[in-house]
């Protein structure tokens, strides 16, 4: 796991975006295809407004949510609201080439059976994503795998559906899938994140986050959540 500090937020985004860029094209030579898992969050949507200035292969590239809120169309919880705005608007990506998680529809056991499937026909058997954003959360979430959930203990499927969360169902990833990626990149930022920055670095096992894998990890923090790491040589 490497851990790479910035001043700010803003410059956490560019890096990141600098980091998808580069995974993008090496991957559209080598497999004709780039893969891009995307979380939630404020420093995500930064993310993607950078990348849209850098030199990325839209045209093969493929975006997937790694969680979603079970709500409406278009409701400003959902994830994909903003996804869409950041990429659609600043970016020549077809429309068809962002795989929203199909949540608002009324059986859900079969949209993530739905999903699983889009999974599949885009990135193989068993599915294997070229670069998943993760984010963190104060209680040392990720996705939408939160602490207590049925849904950590899943190791057979890659797409489930949480309980309740913060007054929503979730839908999301699950870790054979995260854990099968070829790159993951976490952001983290704030003064707020320090302390549960600094157990994702020790392991900490009652972490959810700690049970993504650590090789092939990078991640990129600003100076406020990374104040309390300790700074590697």
């Amino acid at each position: 796991m490497l851990f790479k500090v910035f001043p700010d937020e803003d410059s956490v985004a560019a890096a990141a975006a600098s980091i998808i860029a580069g995974k993008a094209r090496v991957a559209v030579e080598e497999r004709g295809r780039f893969i891009l898992a995307v979380s939630g969050g404020k420093t995500p949507w930064k993310m993607l407004s950078a990348l849209a200035g850098q030199d990325v292969p839209w045209r093969y590239t493929h975006v997937i949510q790694v969680d979603e809120r079970v709500a409406p169309e278009a409701d400003p919880d959902r994830n994909l609201t903003h996804l869409e705005k950041c990429l659609l608007e600043n970016t020549p990506i077809a429309k068809e080439n962002i795989h929203p998680m199909p949540v608002d529809r009324d059986d859900l056991g079969s949209g993530i059976l739905q999903y699983a499937l889009i999974l599949h026909e885009i990135a193989g058997t068993p599915p294997v994503m070229d670069l998943v954003h993760l984010g963190l959360g104060l209680d040392g979430h990720t996705a939408s795998l939160v602490p207590g959930d049925p849904v950590l203990e899943l190791t057979y499927q890659d797409v489930a559906l949480t309980e309740a969360y913060q007054g929503r169902r979730r839908m999301t990833l699950t870790y054979p899938m995260l854990n099968r990626s070829r790159n993951i990149l976490w952001l983290v930022t704030g003064s707020d994140k320090a302390t549960i920055l600094m157990k994702l670095q020790d392991g900490d096992p009652s972490l959810p986050a700690s049970k993504v894998r650590r090789d092939r990890v990078i991640v990129l923090a600003d100076e406020a959540a990374a104040k309390q790491l300790r700074r590697q040589k």
